[in-house]
């Protein structure tokens, strides 16, 4: 145990990609919503017309900065140290969707913000160090071992369930299904990602480790799961409310990924029980912080209905009573909180 210089640099890489990733969350939403404008067709009922959208582009610029720090981290530091640490990029997407998004953020929202902070503290103090690796080939013994490849197939078996069986049926209700699709083949893109960077990382040491097909094996596996991820993730985003996707997700994801490099990469067989005790501790202050996070997002919902001196039409009622029941695009305007009378213009406008 011990913060070490490697686990210094993944730390601060962390750092920088958690503030990028998490305006990214807002910055494509707010391409989403104007794209569906535009196009009336969303991009969780299957459109694509966010692909032609500036400010989608941007902040999809700012996920890859982001992406591309938390890559190099994860050559410095192992798994369990940088992971958790994308409980701030929730805290950043969070504040941001108050002030930006307008998607409020109540002060037991601030708490969970403080836990999440945390919690990260708990897991940087206790990290396991990085463990040395002279090659790709170390690595792929390790992604080869039964254990792992028992993990891989399981995770292959749900995502197959997730996107053609439940998805259909469910996927615009359920923001588990998205969002575990998202998760699962993330769990998967963390150790090809570490594995790669790794690789890279010898490589302009002087070891080149271009030469072995592995390295190019575990390139091709994150081109997939990458892909695999941003669809999902864009369903998920324009489906639901970011403050409700972003803790869901890391939720689930760093679970996941905690679990896959504690199978392969071995990152407790050196620590202490007291270690990796405090380290689960932390872990599970921050799943609580994000937790908080999304229970009071619901509270906030569903009090807005019961504060005030009046109480208004049903949104609903009143955008049928206006549209005739065109319900996607209701939907959409109810959740960028658009009042009634405004959607009526638009109706108008549409028509």
């Amino acid at each position: 145990m011990g913060f070490s210089k490697d686990n210094l640099k993944g730390f601060v890489l962390a750092l920088f990609s958690s503030g990028f990733i998490g305006a990214s969350f807002i910055i494509k939403k707010k391409g989403l919503r104007r794209a569906a404008a535009a196009s009336g067709v969303r991009a969780g009922y299957g459109g694509y017309s966010y692909l032609l959208e500036p400010l989608w582009w941007l902040g999809f610029i700012t996920m890859i900065v982001g992406e591309i720090a938390n890559f190099v981290a994860y050559a410095f530091a192992p798994a369990v140290l940088v992971t958790p640490l994308g409980a701030l990029s929730i805290i950043v997407s969070a504040v941001l969707a108050h002030f930006i998004l307008k998607e409020r953020l109540h002060r037991l929202g601030v708490l969970g913000c403080v836990m999440c902070i945390a919690g990260s503290i708990i897991i940087v103090i206790h990290a396991p160090k990085e463990h040395s690796i002279t090659s790709v080939l170390e690595i792929w013994s390790m992604a080869t071992q039964p254990a792992f490849l028992l993990y891989v197939g399981s995770v292959v078996v749900l995502v197959f369930i997730l996107v053609f069986h439940f998805a259909p049926q469910c996927g615009h209700t359920n923001v588990l299904v998205f969002t575990g699709i998202c998760s699962l083949m993330g769990s998967l893109s963390v150790m090809s990602v570490k594995a790669l960077g790794t690789a890279l990382k010898l490589t302009f040491e002087g070891k080149n480790q271009l030469i072995y097909p592995e390295t190019w094996f575990f390139m091709l596996v994150v081109a997939t799961c990458v892909v695999t991820q941003m669809n999902y993730l864009n369903k998920a985003l324009d489906t639901f409310n970011t403050a409700v996707v972003s803790p869901i997700y890391y939720v689930m994801f760093t679970t996941l990924a905690i679990i896959a490099s504690v199978i392969m990469f071995k990152d407790w067989d050196d620590q202490s029980g007291g270690a990796i005790l405090s380290e689960i501790c932390g872990f599970i202050v921050v799943l609580c912080g994000t937790i908080l996070l999304h229970s009071t997002k619901e509270f906030e919902r569903s009090s807005s209905f019961r504060g005030g001196s009046y109480m208004p039409v049903s949104p609903s009622l009143s955008a049928r009573l206006c549209s005739g029941g065109n319900g996607e695009l209701e939907k959409h305007e109810e959740e960028d909180g658009t009042p009634s009378e405004e959607i009526c213009l638009r109706r108008q406008e549409l028509y």
